[in-house]
């Protein structure tokens, strides 16, 4: 049975879609088939929800009187980038603050948008004729702000690595803090409700897809930086076993809220911003039922050691997502306990609320208005002194 997008949005019009999240769908399909349960479920709502680096806003401040090119920028003691036009800065989530190192960053001044706070504007610039103001100390809220436009270069990864540590030393890192010798394993991806494992080629997910974005309805701008989808995957399905696909992500963060975007500080490593994002999946043949069907039990991810010091981290085997969530693994016939750094449980909210937002009429999904290149290769940075 094939469907078109067009007629699972009128079913979605007429009150007669059937919805699922992506947990509904495995367990449905586990059941009933993969046959009958395309024949039932027109969509199935994915998600995830963890720290994703690569994110930022673009704001616009509006022009002071007289008026000024914004160059250095400071936000609560964080640096923006002003290099773009007069009143125009993007704030990296990532960048730490001057004053307080890896305790606040970009990421927490986000956050306190969010929360309505009053941000520390600070600022300096070389006067021109246009722009005769040098400089600027004042404060901001996200409601007089213009535009706070997130734009997330490098989100919602596809079937990120497990991270161990095999050194005698700890080690802080963006996959958390690593124990010497396999004393833990970190993962961040939400198996079964995780996006692009349940859209392993892409077929529905690409540039222009509506989605669920920090809590109100974005937008896949883009493929995402390191986006590397010619990577080793599993023959039956089609699921990548190391990091692949990523997605560029933009929406309004005036409309988003904190329940879906979260500032967190990874210890001796720095800020990050935890992302929610939804993305629905209509199911409009079996072989899109097939993949979103596929449990935590058949979905592979790899072991990395992060205590190798060198670009190409050893690869040290594959464990299935119902190992990692079970609270342990077994590495070199060593039992090492997991920790997700991802939230689970908020990402099965996400599902539910994309759930709901569809069977209420609030959402209507979108093809894609050009796929996710398959053939990108994701090259090193090689030193050239030549």
């Amino acid at each position: 049975m094939k469907r078109t997008i067009e007629e699972i949005n009128e079913k979605i019009r007429k009150g007669r879609a059937v919805i699922l999240t992506a947990e509904e769908m495995v367990a449905l399909v586990k059941e009933r088939g993969i046959k009958a349960a395309s024949q039932k479920v027109d969509v199935v709502t994915t998600a995830t929800f963890g720290p994703m680096c690569s994110s930022g806003v673009f704001l616009n401040f509006g022009h002071s009187d007289p008026p000024m090119k914004l160059q250095k920028v400071y936000l609560n003691g964080v640096m923006a980038y002003g290099g773009i036009a007069a009143v125009d800065v993007y704030l990296g989530a990532t960048e730490p603050s001057l004053n307080q190192g890896y305790n606040y960053g970009g990421a927490q001044v986000i956050e306190d948008l969010i929360k309505g706070k009053r941000i520390h504007l600070k600022a300096t610039a070389l006067p021109t004729d246009c722009y005769p103001r040098s400089e600027i100390d004042t404060f901001v809220t996200l409601e007089k702000i213009n535009q706070a436009i997130m734009v997330n270069p490098r989100n919602v990864y596809q079937n990120y690595a497990v991270a161990v540590n095999t050194s005698e030393k700890v080690l802080y890192t963006y996959m958390g803090t690593l124990l010497p010798r396999l004393g833990n394993a970190n993962y961040s991806t939400s198996g079964q409700l995780s996006p692009l494992l349940k859209d392993p080629e892409y077929r529905t997910i690409g540039i222009g897809t509506r989605i669920f974005l920090g809590g109100t309805i974005g937008y896949v701008a883009w493929e995402g930086t390191q986006h590397n989808p010619q990577v080793p995957r599993d023959k039956k399905t089609k699921i990548p076993y190391t990091p692949a696909a990523t997605l560029c992500l933009i929406g309004d963060l005036k409309q988003m809220n904190r329940n879906f975007l979260r500032a967190a500080t990874f210890y001796n490593y720095g800020p990050t911003l935890y992302v929610g994002v939804g993305i629905p999946i209509p199911i409009l043949d079996e072989d899109l039922a097939r993949s979103t069907g596929v449990g935590d039990e058949e979905i592979y991810a790899t072991v990395f050691d992060y205590g190798v010091g060198r670009r190409s981290r050893p690869q040290l085997g594959k464990v299935t997502y119902a190992e990692l969530r079970s609270g342990r693994i077994k590495i070199g016939g060593k039992i090492v306990p997991t920790a997700p750094l991802s939230s689970y449980t908020r990402a099965r909210e996400i599902a539910a609320t994309l759930k709901e937002w569809i069977k209420e009429k609030k959402f209507y999904l979108t093809g894609s208005l050009q796929a996710l290149p398959k053939d990108r290769v994701f090259r090193p940075l090689v030193e050239d002194w030549d």
